[in-house]
């Protein structure tokens, strides 16, 4: 299934832009600050100012992960209301950290009670926007430390989104939180569900600092591009 957002079609000779911003780790609603590691001090203020400064109300951007510190969804109300109160419509996926997410009813119930408006996530599916199918999933570790059972049923989610994309007959765009290749280490099963459905660039985030040295830009024909935060300077990424 895929969700199409409104905006879809915009006014004739409107132009509308898909951008993404992964790993936000906002903390408005519990005590977990970000300025204790280098680099975030005032995160929120210059991610605000660089959101408002590009996008407009009628585009897109997607967020693969890690939005909220909040461990259940009423802690993460002032974020929400944070993102509301930032142009343009919103998508996001789930993060290993994000360990308020519940079911997509749930969820979209809450949101509609505190007039959250702009906001929806890709789960098991798949968004239109801006003539794009949207898709992807978490993702899982690139190495053995993870549990065989959690990363199948990742790629399990994974086909089944870029499945439902591929119905749209719209060029697909991807986004995992986890990286599918990082140095020497490959997920391999996420890694052969891209490839099986033709898959040539997937935007990630997960990795923040000194991890970026170690980040590989493309992997048998695949593009591979960071997009936390922190290091794409707290801006969202123009995507399309």
């Amino acid at each position: 299934m895929c969700l199409i957002l409104a905006g879809l079609f915009p006014k004739r000779g409107e132009k509308v832009s898909i951008f993404a911003i992964s790993d936000l780790h906002l903390s408005f609603g519990v005590d977990k600050p970000m300025n204790i590691f280098r680099g975030w001090d005032n995160h929120t203020d210059r991610l605000c100012a660089n959101w408002r400064r590009l996008v407009k109300p009628e585009d897109t951007v997607v967020m693969p992960g890690d939005f909220s510190w909040g461990l259940k969804i009423e802690e993460t109300l002032k974020d929400f209301e944070f993102l509301e109160a930032l142009p343009g419509k919103k998508l996001i996926l789930k993060g290993n950290h994000d360990l308020w997410w519940s079911t997509a009813k749930k969820l979209r119930e809450f949101w509609q009670e505190n007039n959250i408006s702009s906001v929806d996530i890709i789960f098991n599916d798949c968004a239109v926007a801006e003539g794009k199918a949207i898709a992807g999933t978490r993702g899982w570790f690139y190495d053995d430390t993870g549990s065989k059972k959690v990363l199948l049923r990742e790629a399990g989610r994974l086909d089944a989104s870029l499945k439902a994309a591929e119905q749209t007959g719209l060029p697909i765009l991807t986004f995992l939180h986890y990286p599918p290749v990082y140095g020497d280490s490959v997920c391999n099963e996420i890694f052969d569900v891209l490839k099986a459905h033709g898959i040539e660039q997937v935007y990630y985030g997960h990795i923040h600092g000194a991890g970026f040295n170690n980040t590989v830009k493309e992997y048998e024909g695949i593009k591979l591009q960071l997009i936390s935060c922190d290091c794409i300077d707290f801006t969202p990424l123009f995507i399309a």
